[in-house]
């Protein structure tokens, strides 16, 4: 298989990057399963990657460990009560600058695959209201990807796709079941327990909840 047929894609164990990987796989591309083990207290969804990554058939799997628990900062990586509800503003559950450094190591492992592709799951529809996840950012970090690295230079283009960018999470979900995923085998939960089950109290919850009631379908989530 030829380089310019490989892509890396940014999975953290929960539906939309599972769905993400599953379409990057429909469309050919040999699948390099990136996780990022950056000190979220949701550790289970790293187990549910795993999962994710072989259900999938990515090529490969690989944990990165960065340590963002150390700076803090957000309810995800600090002794911050994670809250029932986003709230007003970016919510608590922000970690900053979390999606901009899982790309710059999924860009970093682009580079050395000669992958051209790079694929993430954020959403600016049924989300948080992140920053890092709307396609002015993404589109920022195509264009610094491209300046930033030997390949762009050398003119071999780096695309950063997120083709759930403009999707509800029902149709994440109709789009998942079309294409064979489990979403058993996902976690999404903020404070998720040691074994996946999902606390149906925050923000996370709410929106992979209210998805599955619109999509019409029985949600698979165990709960705890």
């Amino acid at each position: 298989m030829s380089q310019t047929q490989r892509a890396v894609v940014l999975v953290s164990g929960g539906m939309d990057s599972a769905v993400v990987l599953a379409l990057a796989r429909e469309q050919g591309l040999e699948c390099h399963a990136l996780s990022v083990a950056y000190g979220q207290r949701h550790s289970s969804e790293l187990e549910a990657s795993r999962r994710v990554a072989a259900m999938l058939g990515a090529r490969e799997h690989k944990t990165v460990q960065v340590d963002l628990r150390s700076i803090g900062g957000s309810a995800l990586t600090a002794d911050i009560d994670v809250p029932a509800d986003g709230g007003a503003g970016i919510p608590v559950t922000y970690v900053p600058a979390r999606n901009t450094i899982m790309l710059s190591i999924a860009l970093g492992w682009a580079e050395v695959l000669g992958a051209q592709d790079i694929y993430c799951g954020v959403n600016a529809v049924d989300y948080s209201g992140y920053p890092d996840c709307r396609p002015e950012f993404v589109a920022a970090f195509e264009r610094l990807a491209n300046l930033a690295t030997k390949a762009g230079v050398e003119g071999h283009a780096l695309r950063v796709h997120a083709p759930l960018m403009r999707l509800g999470k029902a149709d994440i979900v109709r789009e998942g079941l079309r294409l064979g995923v489990d979403f058993a085998q996902t976690v999404s939960c903020y404070q998720a327990d040691d074994d996946g089950r999902a606390c149906a109290h925050c923000d996370a919850c709410r929106l992979r909840a209210d998805g599955f009631a619109a999509a019409g379908v029985a949600d698979p989530t165990r709960y705890r």
